[in-house]
């Protein structure tokens, strides 16, 4: 498999579902489910990174008072207290 870091997003995802799946299953050896868990915990550090990059790269055009300009993704949610304007 290629470096943890080379994944995508998607790729990184499917890896960690796998993992949840085995260890889930419960037949697994401890130390491989210790590997396995060590393993997962890095894969979701590195989707969570990802999305935050994501996030980072997105920007919705405003449009107020005839001016268009950009601003963070979210930022409406976050100015009303978490309700969508």
């Amino acid at each position: 498999m290629a470096n943890e870091t080379e994944l995508t997003f998607e790729e990184a995802m499917a890896a960690l579902e796998d993992i949840v799946g085995q260890l889930e299953h419960g037949d697994v050896p401890l130390e491989q489910a210790i590997d396995l868990f060590q393993r997962g915990m890095k894969l979701s550090q590195l989707c969570s990174q990802k999305l935050e990059q994501v996030e980072r790269k997105i920007e919705m055009i405003v449009d107020e008072d005839g001016d268009t300009r950009t601003k963070p993704f979210g930022a409406d949610f976050e100015e009303n207290g978490g309700e969508r304007a």
